[in-house]
């Protein structure tokens, strides 16, 4: 018998989540059934969807929905060896059983020398959604440029990357003078931090006169119409995230971005990763071998202790992190 812990949501949030509004608990779990492995989590994931998602595909009292990097610490599996580890959709759970479904082997040539919890970053979830975004929405072509808020989270520091290992211009908007830093290390043309500068407008125009051709929307809220005014004619909005919404009790209301799209024939498009998910071996192949070849760098904001989910998730929904926020047990 393995004691599995594991966080519950136990009340639906109400605006910024609170430590409240999350609970610990313990139970026993019995040895594996014949088709069955024992997964031990060693890294978990806390993304901003957990926010809005949690309203629509939870309960209260659910466990809370995430994703982690597992080991197999019994196995009467034979896909599944002993000692192997995969990406599951197990939540915020130390142990967990499982029947083998969704989950996911880590690449076979995953190299020792790579943290095994890029595979819930760069090599992961938010890795493909830039890969998706850049390629399948925008279609961004050599020689464009593009504007990506929230640059130095998880999804927007790879989508920069990746945007500039295509020949492209990029333009970044973070929340602090360290995370503009970091931006400008990693190759970004331009960045500026948005609570500091005067005005948005402006600042987008000083970084690319010239105005966007593509636009990686992470944040939503007003100053998505600011951005949209400076996109060019036949601009392409990917709509990745609202994390600026997020948290809100109500919801906000205008300005309406219909007018400006008419005019300037403008192109939004939402999208969710599983679009693709037939792609996704191949996709993580490419990520990979960005990273090896030094292309693609990868920070993380580790939290260590399985106790501290609730706090690193807080943290993140603050901007807190720069890059990926995992949790180290």
């Amino acid at each position: 018998m393995v004691q599995a812990k594991f966080w519950v949501m136990t009340k639906h949030f109400d605006g910024f989540p609170k430590n409240s509004d999350f609970e610990l608990k313990v139970e026993e779990l019995p040895e594996p059934k014949d088709g069955e492995v024992l997964l031990e989590a060693v890294f978990l994931s806390v993304d901003p969807y957990m926010r809005p998602f949690s309203r629509v595909s939870m309960k209260e009292g659910d466990v809370m929905i995430g994703t982690q990097v597992a080991k197999v610490i019994q196995s009467k599996n034979p896909a599944f060896p002993v000692g192997s580890h995969v990406v599951s959709d197990s939540g915020w759970r130390t142990h967990t059983l499982s029947d083998g479904t969704g989950l996911t082997p880590i690449l076979p040539e995953w190299p020792k020398d790579v943290s095994l919890s890029l595979a819930l970053g760069a090599i992961g979830m938010p890795g493909l959604t830039a890969v998706y975004g850049i390629e399948d929405v925008l279609g961004l072509k050599e020689g464009e440029t593009l504007l990506v808020n929230a640059a130095a989270g998880a999804v927007g520091s790879v989508v920069g990357q990746i945007a500039k290992i295509k020949g492209c211009k990029v333009v970044g908007s973070a929340g602090s003078d360290a995370k503009v830093v970091f931006l400008k290390e990693l190759g970004f043309d331009e960045v500026f931090n948005y609570k500091t500068v005067g005005s948005l407008e402006e600042a987008l125009r000083k970084a690319s006169p010239e105005g966007y051709d593509c636009f990686f929307e992470n944040v939503g809220g007003s100053s998505s119409f600011i951005v949209l005014q400076q996109m060019k004619n036949f601009g392409r909005i990917a709509v990745c995230g609202s994390i600026s919404t997020y948290n809100d009790s109500e919801p906000q209301t205008g300005p309406y971005p219909y007018v400006i799209m008419i005019i300037k024939e403008l192109k939004m498009e939402g999208f969710l990763i599983t679009r693709w998910q037939h792609k996704h071996p191949e996709t993580l192949r490419r990520l990979l071998a960005w990273v090896k070849e030094g292309k693609l760098q990868c920070r993380e904001h580790v939290t260590k202790g399985f106790e501290n989910m609730p706090a690193a998730f807080m943290g993140m929904m603050r901007g807190e992190n720069t890059g990926k926020a995992v949790v180290a047990v």
